[in-house]
């Protein structure tokens, strides 16, 4: 029997990466997590890709001070600039979002027509399409970015009249191109699956990349002996730059029950 208690490191731009944590309390409920939710700072979907890397190494580093055995880079963005240089520069496994979701929507897809939308960083980044060729190269990619709907999802509007037409706007273009598979590119976007569902007539098949990512989480757990086979519940602390009472407020919401142990940390001594 293997017992490695040693927590799991996530890290995300703000409040979005807690879908990814939902999904790993689901696939692997006895490891024990630290989140860090850089909310000092967000969004990073905007910012220059050198900008993104000097804080994804930053808070990895940080994470590395609470002795994590692995860090799931959460964040879209983060992953798409900085995953390969993370992963170079630090012993502990590191995986991001992009090629679980990607890996995913080629798998699910069975006319290569394939949707992507994210934030303007991860679609400028052609991170997710870049992938999908690699991995089915006469795919067709269509890909918009959606900068509104992360908004919408903090303001608690994920299921109101104003998300529906958003997203009748945002999905248009998808609607038309005939796409029978769409990766939700952005760690907010499963609040919006039943709206973007219901604007896509039901007919696409909706990529989790948080679910994905959870997976292979577990496979790499499993694969370097490091899973926890302790036989008691995880426990979850969570770290963010700024604003404490609406992490716990907005991020109850995305885990779907209420958040304690959280502390605002200085992310720029790291």
């Amino acid at each position: 029997m293997r017992l490695d208690p040693r927590p799991i490191g996530v890290f995300d731009s703000g409040i979005g990466g807690l879908t990814v944590v939902k999904e790993i309390m689901e696939f692997l409920p006895n490891e024990n997590i630290v989140y860090f939710g850089d909310t000092a700072r967000v969004p990073y979907g905007s910012k220059s890709a050198e900008t993104v890397i000097r804080f994804a190494f930053q808070n990895t580093r940080f994470l590395l001070t609470k002795d994590v055995k692995a860090i799931v880079v959460a964040c879209n963005t983060a992953s798409a600039v900085a995953l390969k240089m993370l992963q170079e520069s630090f012993d502990v496994p590191i995986i991001g979002v992009i090629s679980p979701g990607a890996n995913a929507a080629v798998k699910a897809t069975k006319n290569k027509k394939i949707g992507i939308i994210g934030t303007e960083g991860t679609i400028n980044s052609r991170a997710y399409e870049k992938e999908i060729k690699r991995l089915l190269p006469d795919a067709e990619i269509f890909a918009y970015p959606c900068p509104l709907f992360v908004p919408i999802v903090e303001e608690g509007w994920a299921n109101t009249k104003v998300s529906y037409m958003v997203a009748e706007e945002y999905l248009k273009p998808l609607k038309a191109s005939l796409i029978d598979s769409l990766v939700m590119g952005c760690t907010h976007y499963p609040l919006l699956t039943k709206v973007v569902d219901d604007v896509l007539d039901h007919k696409v098949k909706l990529i989790n990349p948080a679910r994905e990512t959870a997976i292979e989480l577990k496979n790499i757990l499993i694969q370097n002996g490091i899973e926890n086979k302790e036989d008691a519940l995880g426990q979850y602390e969570y770290y963010v730059s700024d604003n404490p009472e609406k992490f716990k407020r907005v991020g109850g919401n995305f885990l779907e029950h209420d958040i304690i142990n959280i502390k605002k940390i200085d992310i720029e001594k790291y």
